[in-house]
């Protein structure tokens, strides 16, 4: 991986969040569907960011949609943003989902048509991030808020994935627990990078299982590095306790949150 490319990548596809950048030819969405999040991408044909828009929400549980109703009416809102900021209609996405969770396709698929999207491609969440990542050999583990997924990869190609279902979500019922405080206060507190030397001890042993699951699909012998992505790893220091655990080379860009919906999103396909 071409780190200083994928963090520079990464901080325009940050800026569209607040910046509206100027496109060529037409527009691809990503649409990720997180426990935590929902978050929509938008690149041009040339996979160069244009705009994003995010929503907090809890209409997912564990990568399966729970409440159809309000992903649909977060997602109409996300797009109806972007166009207005945009001054275009979004047509085409592509969705992805946790490896594992196949059988919610068609949910997912729903909630994008119900917004008005034409899905031209279904993914799974870590092989997406490999869009961006671009490996050959390696695991890309993707920490959501309700699942930790893995993608196993050697000469480009996926070879495996697997998720379960551990990720953000465990750490704030931890912080909840230890401070006292409700499950929001703890989401926020998580989000406080200041914060971050503090409760890392607190939520140790959440982030030990994750590396547990790591290393229960992964072999030190066959993979060299792994390459973390997803929201729960924007926790400063997740990766030395990863590597620590796992005996693997840990490796996390500055800004591993977007990572997935982007690539998502380079991978939408545009009808002729």
């Amino acid at each position: 991986m071409d780190i200083q490319q994928v963090e520079n990548f990464m901080k325009m596809v940050s800026r569209s969040e607040k910046e509206t950048f100027p496109h060529k030819g037409k527009l691809k969405t990503g649409l990720d569907l997180g426990t935590a999040y929902i978050v929509l991408v938008v690149l041009d044909e040339e996979n160069r960011p244009v705009a994003c828009e995010k929503q907090a929400a809890s209409v997912l549980r564990d990568g399966v949609v729970v409440d159809y109703s309000g992903a649909l009416d977060i997602v109409r809102k996300l797009k109806a943003k972007l166009e207005e900021r945009i001054g275009e209609e979004l047509i085409n996405c592509a969705i992805a989902m946790p490896a594992g969770t196949e059988s919610s396709v068609k949910t997912h698929q729903y909630v994008a048509e119900g917004a008005g999207f034409e899905v031209t491609a279904v993914l799974d969440e870590p092989s997406s991030a490999n869009a961006i990542y671009k490996i050959q050999d390696g695991v890309i583990v993707d920490i959501g808020g309700g699942t930790t997924g893995l993608a196993v990869i050697h000469g480009g190609k996926v070879v495996r994935t697997e998720d379960e279902p551990t990720g953000g979500t465990h750490l704030s019922l931890v912080l909840a627990g230890n401070y006292h405080i409700t499950f929001e206060e703890a989401e926020t507190m998580k989000q406080d990078y200041s914060r971050h030397k503090e409760i890392l001890p607190v939520v140790k042993a959440v982030v030990e299982k994750i590396a547990s699951i790591i290393k229960r699909y992964v072999d030190p012998k066959d993979v060299d590095t792994i390459y973390l992505c997803g929201g729960t790893c924007c926790l400063t220091g997740i990766e030395n306790i990863i590597q620590k655990e796992t005996g693997i080379r840990t490796v996390k860009p500055a800004d591993p949150f977007l990572v997935t919906p982007a690539g998502i999103a380079v991978n939408c396909l545009i009808p002729d």
